[in-house]
């Protein structure tokens, strides 16, 4: 009778775990799950392996785009622009009009996407070397770049009056490049709690902005039919600290006092991210979230987690500030950053060469060069990560000379090295050198990319086929005399002698190893960021 009561025990308690109660569980009164080999529950998901074709591809190109490109001043600017004082606000107050008067909202209309050319985008992506492409599906302000069914302030309603996702689905399949799509509205619901504000100073002090708007306020409006709170989605209480501009970040993962959102609105994602999964048919989801959407107060994120392995067993779910549990039900993402260790599931970097979203000022500045991004993307690969790279387009859907400039320079060194890139494992170490050896944190998402930017050709990483061991030095020296330690003579991690080694872009080499390492002497340089050496296993 003991080991019955104890086997019973277990058993309910078990079945406690795999049926947890949720505070907003998800209705699947318009979409449902798709059913098969896994369930909504973590123990199932485990059972997923992040695919091999996504550990072969290591590079990725995002457009992350949408209406929040028409001002140029930079991501988060539909939020901001509800910001008294902010830069954005001050942008938008003096070439708009103020947030009572012209919101967030009247922006949309003004996003034409009128040269966009999906086919030439991606396959100029392609030529650089993108193994997969990402498109935004919705950001944080809660527009759906498609025709969708459940959010009438999409893109074929308002805008473009074009199916966004449609289009860059299509090109993707024409380039033979995994589609990737990207659901960020889960967070609508507390990142516009600003637009219920309303100025403390000036003219317009104690003027509410349009956040609070209704359908019914919108008769005579070129808006008149929709509801301004199905794009809001503001008719809740603020969260608390909500005036405090910076307490949402301590808020993303919905502690720290964040209002809890709606059945109706949990919902309400579910059903247009499975429309758009179920569309389009995706091979890699992104969320912008703590471990999936809406978790843990709900099941929302777990559910559509399932649904894709269950449409896609081939295919990749994202998810940032994972456990190490959550990371074999999930691809680890690590925004503008990476660990400084080897890893050993495959994950995935996402970063940008400026802002997120267009900014005429990161344009004015510069961005990223290509040299920079080209030896994180080594780093990375090195500790058996992707990079997924984001290419800033104008409201009208092309990019700027500048970051024309930085994609010839990428070809130009993937075409040449991308045999040390693609379809490569990680060695028996990272790398070696001063930032190899440094203690480097992760700081909540990632954010931690400037401690890398000091790479040089002391720092050198690692990685391999079957054939080849491939060695990058992160710069060329001077005098062109470069010593790998960790290939030193009578190294146990690689064991054969090695006399000459071949360098990727020019030819053959004599090498020569000593107690202190493998010593080469470099010609003059082949490409202008750094070199590659492949020796024969």
């Amino acid at each position: 009778m003991k080991k019955y009561c104890s086997a019973a025990v277990a058993l309910l308690v078990s079945m406690a775990i795999n049926a947890q109660s949720y505070q907003v569980p998800v209705s699947e009164i318009h979409e449902h799950m798709q059913t098969g080999q896994y369930e909504p529950t973590w123990e199932s998901l485990k059972t997923h392996q992040t695919p091999e074709w996504f550990r072969n591809a290591k590079f990725g190109i995002w457009a992350h785009w949408g209406p929040q490109c028409v001002e140029g001043s930079g991501d988060w600017m539909a939020r901001e622009m509800y910001m008294e004082g902010n830069y954005k606000y001050k942008y938008h107050v003096e070439h708009y009009g103020h947030p009572s008067e012209f919101g967030f909202k009247d922006i949309l209309p003004l996003f034409k996407a009128e040269k966009w050319d999906p086919e030439a985008l991606v396959e100029r992506y392609k030529h650089c070397g993108a193994q997969y492409f990402f498109v935004l599906g919705n950001h944080h302000d809660n527009y759906d770049l498609w025709d969708s069914q459940y959010q009438p302030w999409n893109s074929k309603n308002i805008g473009p009056k074009r199916d966004i996702l449609d289009g860059w689905a299509k090109a993707a399949k024409k380039a033979g490049l995994p589609l990737g799509i990207s659901f960020h509205a889960d967070h609508a619901w507390t990142w516009y709690e600003p637009s219920q504000r309303y100025d403390l100073q000036g003219p317009k002090a104690g003027v509410w902005y349009d956040g609070n708007l209704t359908k019914e306020d919108g008769k005579g409006k070129w808006w008149e039919g929709l509801d301004p709170q199905q794009l809001y989605q503001q008719n809740h209480p603020m969260s608390k600290g909500s005036w405090d501009n910076g307490a949402i970040h301590g808020q993303w993962g919905w502690g720290g006092g964040a209002c809890p959102p709606s059945k109706e609105f949990v919902t309400n994602f579910y059903d247009r991210t499975l429309d758009a999964i179920n569309r389009y048919q995706p091979d890699l989801i992104y969320f912008d979230v703590t471990v999936l959407p809406f978790y843990p107060l709900s099941d929302c994120g777990l559910r559509i987690a399932t649904h894709m392995y269950n449409k896609n067993p081939r295919g990749v779910v994202f998810g940032k500030i994972l456990d190490d549990e959550q990371k074999k039900a999930l691809t680890w993402d690590v925004e503008r950053g990476a660990p400084n260790m080897m890893v050993e599931q495959p994950w995935q970097t996402c970063n940008c060469i400026g802002d997120w979203h267009y900014n005429t000022g990161t344009y004015q500045r510069g961005y990223r060069t290509a040299s920079n991004i080209v030896k994180q993307l080594v780093d990375i690969v090195s500790k058996n990560g992707c990079l997924l790279l984001n290419i800033p387009l104008r409201a009208d859907g092309t990019y700027d000379e500048k970051a024309s400039v930085f994609l010839d320079e990428l070809e130009a060194w993937m075409t040449q090295n991308g045999e040390s890139i693609f379809g490569t494992r990680p060695w028996v170490k990272f790398g070696e050198g001063p930032v190899a050896e440094k203690k480097i944190d992760i700081n909540a998402q990632g954010f931690n990319e400037g401690q890398y930017n000091g790479m040089d050709y002391r720092d050198i990483r690692f990685n391999q086929t079957p054939k080849h061991l491939y060695v990058t030095a992160m710069g060329w020296p001077e005098d062109g005399r470069l010593v790998i330690k960790s290939l030193a003579k009578g190294t146990q991690d690689f064991r054969k002698s090695i006399s000459s080694v071949y360098l990727l872009g020019h030819g053959k080499l004599k090498a020569r190893q000593t107690a202190a390492g493998l010593e080469v002497q470099l010609p003059q340089p082949c490409n202008k960021i750094a070199p590659v050496l492949r020796i024969a296993k």
